[in-house]
């Protein structure tokens, strides 16, 4: 079973794109980010189409998340329990072929004294119980766009991120709390030297200049995390015209 997850910035402009990449990779499950449309506006028909189901959570010009599945989608949620909760449309959740997927965007968080950096902290913190629930023998996954680097090998220089969000102590104390539940940040076990970036900046030619970081992260229960047997980042996803800042993040597991 191939999961994969995409802040896609837009499906208005990036559809295309999706629709190629999809038919490319053959994933059975892919979580988006950043839709930016309302649910009434996103391609359902047009998925369905290429052989997908999908689900959506949306507000409009900002935020919005999707499952999008071959393999089913069953028991559907959004949001993370409450409104104060939610700042905005950041989380789905489906069980598909028997995995549970959260497709998750958290809050950039913007400046460290800034509220919205408060409420990012929130935000992972309410995830991070949303996961606690969760039975200790379930096929879990929480991937997408973490806006939190766990690492320094996860950023292309640390001195020039210094007093900046997604690199704070207290982000990655926040993805350092789920992984203590016993999940894994899969993707360092197949590339432990890091310096395999997935979010590049449109500006100053950072992606030709290999200033990335790994910010679009999955976390597998364990249960799920034995069965994992790969993880990689489609770089080529990120050239080409009008390509989102993100690359999808891919992870292959072998279920029973």
């Amino acid at each position: 079973m191939r999961i994969a997850t995409w802040n896609v910035n837009s499906m208005n402009v990036r559809l295309p794109r999706v629709l190629d990449w999809l038919s490319t990779m053959q994933p059975d499950v892919l979580c988006l980010q950043e839709t930016k449309q309302a649910d009434e506006k996103f391609p359902f028909a047009d998925l369905e189409e290429a052989g997908y189901t999908s689900v959506h959570h949306g507000e409009g010009r900002w935020n919005g998340v999707a499952i999008v599945s071959r393999v089913g989608l069953e028991e559907v949620e959004v949001g993370l329990g409450s409104p104060e909760d939610e700042q905005g449309a950041r989380l789905i959740a489906a069980t598909c072929a028997g995995v549970r997927v959260m497709s998750c965007y958290v809050p950039n968080g913007r400046t460290l004294d800034s509220e919205h950096y408060v409420g990012k902290l929130a935000w992972l913190d309410r995830l991070r119980s949303r996961l606690a629930e969760q039975p200790p023998d379930a096929l879990v996954v929480a991937l997408g766009d973490f806006n939190v680097a766990p690492a320094d090998a996860d950023v292309w220089d640390m001195a020039a991120l210094e007093g900046m969000t997604h690199v704070s102590r207290p982000e990655r104390a926040a993805i350092e709390a789920v992984l203590a539940l016993g999940y894994e940040d899969v993707f360092v076990r197949f590339h432990p030297e890091g310096g395999v970036y997935s979010w590049w900046d449109y500006r100053d030619g950072a992606f030709h200049k290999g200033h990335g970081m790994r910010i679009d992260l999955a976390l597998t229960s364990p249960a799920l995390s034995p069965l994992v047997t790969g993880a990689f980042v489609d770089r080529d996803a990120r050239k080409g015209v009008k390509p989102s800042d993100h690359a999808p993040v891919v992870i292959d597991v072998d279920l029973p």
